[in-house]
């Protein structure tokens, strides 16, 4: 799923670190790294972040409750 506009990217990571199962981050080269992982976070925040804000991201959700949790943050911000 491709994630846009991200501007609370603290309340992003919050709702990534919730997660129960993996949330992997695809990269523009296809590669996939593990959201979960603070280290990966850190290079995904210097790999896409400017101006205070993610412009967009592709990611992986396995678990269905991961997604809703996703998606509501998309859609509310919560």
């Amino acid at each position: 799923m491709k994630i846009m506009n991200i501007t609370d990217v603290n309340g992003f990571f919050k709702v990534i670190d919730e997660c129960v199962g993996k949330v992997e981050l695809v990269t523009g080269e296809g590669d996939r790294l593990n959201l979960k992982s603070k280290l990966s976070q850190y290079v995904a925040l210097a790999n896409v972040f400017s101006d205070g804000k993610i412009d967009e991201l592709e990611i992986v959700a396995y678990e269905k409750e991961d997604i809703k949790r996703l998606i509501d943050f998309m859609y509310k911000g919560a």
